[in-house]
Parts: C-alpha cells; sequence; structure tokens
C-alpha cells in the first residue's frame, strides 16, 4: 500500500503528511486552499484539484477536514471520494466527526467493495509534529490492523474500539475529559496570578503532583508566553463539544460541566477568538 492519498493539509495534516513522506510514501494531497499545500509539494507531494482525483490514484486516502460538513462534502459531494470506483480502497477519515456520519461512510464504503475507518485523533499540533498523536478507531479490526504500520508513522497510541463510530463516541469522551482540564488550567492560572504568585514555579510544582494533566503541561507555558496560536482551534472545540453533548442528549445523559464549558468557549467565539488556539480561553478573564 504505496499510494496514500491526503485530504485536508491544515495545521495537523501538514505534520503527518510529511511523516508519510519521510517514510517513502508516494503521497497525492489536496486542500481547499492550495497555497497551504505548497510546503508539501515542494517536499516530493503531488497535488490534484478535487477529492475524487486524489481518490482514483491511491489505495489508501486519509482525510483531515474541519466538520461534519467538510467531511460529507468531501466523500458525497460531486468530486467527492465516492464518486470514483472505491473497490479495494480504504478510507480513513481523522477528522472529529460525529458517530453517525462515521457509520454511513462504513456502510457506503463497503457497499462500493472497499472499507472505512473512522479514526479521530488527540494531541494537537505537537502531536502531529512529533508523530506522538494518540489514535482512536472504529471499523473492521482486520482492516484496522492492515494500515496500522502507516498509522504508527504520526501516532504513539493506537486503539481499535469496536465497530463503526466507535472511534468517535472514544473521542467525545476525550474531548469531554479535555474540556475540564482546560476549564481547570485556565481558573488555576487566573486564580494563582490573583495571589501573586510566580506562575512558571506553580506550573512546574501542579505538574509534579495529583494536578498534572496534557493542558497544563503544553498549554500552561504557551499562555503565560501569551501565544495564543492554534494547536487547535477554539472554533472546532466548539464544534466537538456540540457533538459530544448532542450525544449525550441521545443517550438521555446531562453533562453539566461540559455544557458550561462549550458555554464559556462559546463567550470567547463572540468576543472574536473562534480562530485562535483552545488557550485563548484565559482571554475571558486578561483580556
Amino acid at each position: 500500500m504505496k499510494k496514500i492519498g491526503f485530504i485536508g493539509t491544515g495545521v495537523m495534516g501538514q505534520s503527518i503528511v510529511k511523516h508519510l513522506l519521510n517514510a517513502g510514501y508516494e503521497v497525492t494531497v489536496y486542500n481547499r486552499t492550495k497555497s497551504k499545500a505548497d510546503d508539501l509539494i515542494s517536499l516530493g507531494a503531488r497535488w490534484k484539484d478535487t477529492p475524487i482525483k486524489v481518490a482514483s490514484e491511491t489505495d489508501l486516502i486519509f482525510t483531515m477536514v474541519g466538520y461534519p460538513s467538510d467531511v460529507e462534502e468531501v466523500y458525497y459531494g460531486n468530486d467527492g471520494i465516492f464518486q470514483t470506483d472505491f473497490s479495494n480502497k480504504l478510507a480513513v477519515d481523522l477528522t472529529t466527526s460525529t458517530p453517525s456520519l462515521a457509520e454511513k461512510i462504513y456502510d457506503t464504503a463497503l457497499e462500493a467493495g472497499g472499507q472505512a475507518l473512522d479514526a479521530p485523533v488527540s494531541g494537537g499540533d505537537l502531536g502531529a509534529r512529533n508523530g506522538t498523536l494518540t489514535i482512536m478507531i472504529g471499523g473492521e479490526s482486520r482492516v484496522f490492523e492492515s494500515c496500522r504500520p502507516v498509522l504508527e508513522l504520526f501516532s504513539k497510541s493506537l486503539e481499535h474500539h469496536g465497530p463503526a463510530g466507535s472511534g468517535q463516541h472514544t473521542k467525545m469522551a476525550n474531548q469531554i475529559m479535555v474540556a475540564g482540564t482546560m476549564t481547570g488550567m485556565t481558573e488555576m492560572l487566573v486564580y494563582a496570578e490573583k495571589a501573586g504568585l510566580d506562575l512558571d514555579k506553580v506550573v512546574k510544582t501542579l505538574s509534579g503532583g495529583a494536578a498534572a494533566n496534557w493542558s497544563l503541561e503544553n498549554y500552561a507555558p504557551r499562555i503565560i508566553k501569551e501565544d495564543y496560536s492554534p494547536g487547535f482551534f477554539v472554533k472546532h472545540f466548539i464544534k466537538d463539544l456540540n457533538i459530544a453533548l448532542q450525544e449525550a442528549e441521545k443517550m438521555g445523559l446531562e453533562l453539566p460541566a461540559t455544557a458550561r464549558a462549550k458555554a464559556l468557549y462559546d463567550q470567547l467565539a463572540e468576543k472574536g477568538h473562534e480562530d485562535g488556539g483552545t488557550q485563548a480561553l484565559i482571554r475571558l478573564w486578561w483580556g
């Protein structure tokens, strides 16, 4: 499986494609804004101007776009992946999307003689750059095992969680947890700063105890440096929390802490920070 397609060369997709190229794979790319793929093309990636053209010339197709509506368009649009002969092909969607759409893509792929996995990731821009992403997989186990060597090129942790949609459900569980750590980290910094503490020392101390978590380790230093650049966009986190709350409602669950986190991020977006990184939440307090 040497010919790989990659659709969506954004913040994380760029780094993932570089790992694939460095491993010797022939990679064909597409992105709505071609300029975002220029660096990859200079490194040897091939460009095609539609998803269907990428899929028609590759055997393994990765997709990593912004919203479920973008996933729908990439797979089912007039120039979408499923407009080509999909027999003996495998599509792996790295986007955080809805479980129901993951199931739909799986069914369509199967009917067309191919296969599909939902494989959302966690780890942000740093994880993509360092090849240390966590990948949560839904779909057939044997299909996952067939492409494991490729997935391992840009991940440190990958787990098969069950049938189609299971990867997306696992990512929702992840985002529910992240919502708690991001709000906790933010309020911790606000409190520590108001108390007149040295924030670098506080972060160092808390990182060695029960308060240690990924957000504290990776985002607190950025906040202290006033770096709000996106490792993961605010607007995409709001999308994820919306999906999580909708899925919870379908299961008869109330998640009040997650709902409150989503409301805070909505406020942040309303203040014009939707294209900032999730660590920009602190700007609700620090202007």
